[in-house]
């Protein structure tokens, strides 16, 4: 049986419009609470935001969405489906890869395509490691997400079912990257299928092989983009809320938590307001949720290892590039030395791999007419290395478009009319600790029932959400969040 807050439940007040608690807000409200959502920004979204300049439409934060099934679960907790909020563009290829000797490979989800492209532009006999590849992961998705992903777990103990031990034999408590080089032997595949690990702040020499679920979440299950950009899909998710009677309260900060005898009876806010509840969902960053509204940081919270961070440009443009997809990687030469540079030595990639996502390439609308829009991320190591941001973030800018323009975006400076950089400073203003966007790291003992808790321990009816708490990062993960959280107020939710 679950832990569950104790008390009544009749009100519940949500801290953070970001999809966790957009998720968490509508499986209460689904369940009969009174919800009421108090959000800092005047957009709902959270690290999913919106900046609006000069005519071009940017999204802040996630450019991937895969798992969209997990959208549509939030939507039908009040009888709404996601195809009558959203419209969700497939994406083909998914990924374009870009690699360091020339070379370049389309990643596809349909698997048939894949495979041809795998025989097209390395080997028949990869092809074959490929779609045995697809089974493990195919497989590691089944046993995995029901017990490890999709459930509160409140001890180790709650992680002996059959599956643990269909994942122990699946290999899924190996290393990552010898897991995927068993069935892919080219480097150009290693990488590919195995890069994913970054989003959960682990290399993929150091990632458990279950980690290859998240590979399995876009290059198998598929990766989408919205009309209308990312933010769509809070936007969206708000809508439907506030159709359903949820309350959100844009612009606004909670300041404070009042409790009395360890149990939260009221929040107050920025604006003075006094808005007494039963329950308390909260969606910041867990660390500075503690810290600043808990008043108190558990020595395990203190204790934890952040991913790397990132530095993003949107980049509003006058040329466009005949040769890119919609998300394209570059891949340099260096790969274990990539990680060892962000992860270990927590230094700035001398050789770089980066991101270069074009929300235009599918919605031309998010830029003026016959302009061209660019999101770039290159990882960065977190705040705690030895690096000042206030003098590198010039220098580094520089850097970043030398090597866009290395990488075959001729003439990308030049043709730069919009730009707006963020480094892992401006992460740590926003409210992410140690200026990481990717939350605590997904090493073994921050993992699963190691990862901090969604219950705040001391406090009777406090519930965290997000990507900071059970079960981690990325938008999958942190819808699933929501739910979790709202779980631990009203029970399991159908």
């Amino acid at each position: 049986m679950v832990k569950q807050i104790k008390g009544p439940s009749d009100h519940v007040v949500v801290g953070g419009a970001g999809y966790a608690g957009l998720s968490a807000a509508l499986r209460l409200a689904g369940a009969g609470r009174k919800v009421t959502i108090i959000e800092r920004e005047s957009v709902p979204g959270g690290r999913s935001g919106l900046l609006q300049r000069d005519g071009y439409s940017f999204d802040t934060g996630p450019s991937v969405l895969t798992m969209p099934s997990l959208i549509n679960d939030a939507f039908n907790c009040v009888g709404e489906e996601l195809k009558d909020w959203v419209e969700l563009m497939p994406l083909t290829p998914l990924y374009r890869a870009f690699y360091d000797d020339g070379s370049q490979i389309d990643v596809h989800a349909n698997t048939d395509q894949m495979e041809a492209e795998i025989a097209r532009t390395v080997s028949s006999a990869e092809a074959a490691g490929y779609r045995r590849y697809v089974e493990f992961v195919t497989k590691l998705y089944k046993y995995e997400m029901n017990d490890f992903i999709d459930r509160n777990i409140d001890s180790p103990l709650n992680l002996l079912t059959p599956n643990l031990a269909r994942l122990i034999a699946l290999g899924g408590f190996r290393k990552l990257q010898p897991k995927v080089n068993q069935y892919l032997k080219d480097p150009r595949l290693q990488k590919v299928y195995s890069f994913q690990a970054m989003y959960a702040g682990v290399s993929p020499q150091q990632a458990l092989a279950i980690y290859a679920v998240i590979a399995y979440m876009d290059s198998v299950n598929g990766v989408f983009f919205p009309k209308g950009g990312m933010h769509a899909v809070p936007v969206a998710l708000a809508g439907a809320a506030q159709k359903h009677g949820v309350e959100i309260k844009y612009s606004t900060t909670v300041t404070k938590i009042d409790f009395e005898n360890g149990r939260a009876k009221a929040v107050i806010t920025d604006k003075g307001e006094r808005i007494t509840c039963d329950a308390v969902v909260l969606n910041p960053d867990l660390p500075v949720a503690w810290r600043d509204l808990l008043g108190q940081t558990p020595r395990s919270v203190k204790r934890l290892r952040y991913s790397p961070s990132c530095a993003t440009m949107l980049i509003g443009s006058s040329k466009k590039y005949d040769h890119i997809a919609h998300h394209n990687i570059h891949f340099g030469k260096s790969w274990d030395g990539v990680f060892d540079e962000l992860i270990n030595k927590k230094q700035l990639m001398s050789d770089p791999s980066v991101l270069v996502t074009v929300p235009t390439h599918d919605d031309p609308n998010l830029a003026p007419a016959g302009k061209q829009s660019y999101y770039v991320l290159f990882p960065t190591p977190n705040l705690t290395a030895d690096i000042d941001w206030r003098k590198e973030s010039k220098p580094y800018r520089d850097q970043m478009i030398a090597t866009l323009e290395e990488r075959g975006y001729d003439g990308f400076g030049d043709a730069i009319e919009f730009e707006h950089l963020t480094t892992p400073l401006e992460w740590e203003a926003m409210g992410m600790q140690a200026g990481a966007p990717f939350a605590s790291a997904h090493t073994f003992f921050q993992t699963g029932p190691f990862r901090p808790s969604n219950l705040a321990k001391g406090f009777e009816n406090v519930v965290f959400t997000g990507s900071g708490t059970q079960p981690g990062v990325g938008v999958p993960m942190v819808l699933i969040s929501g739910r979790l959280a709202a779980e631990r107020i009203v029970g399991p939710v159908k």
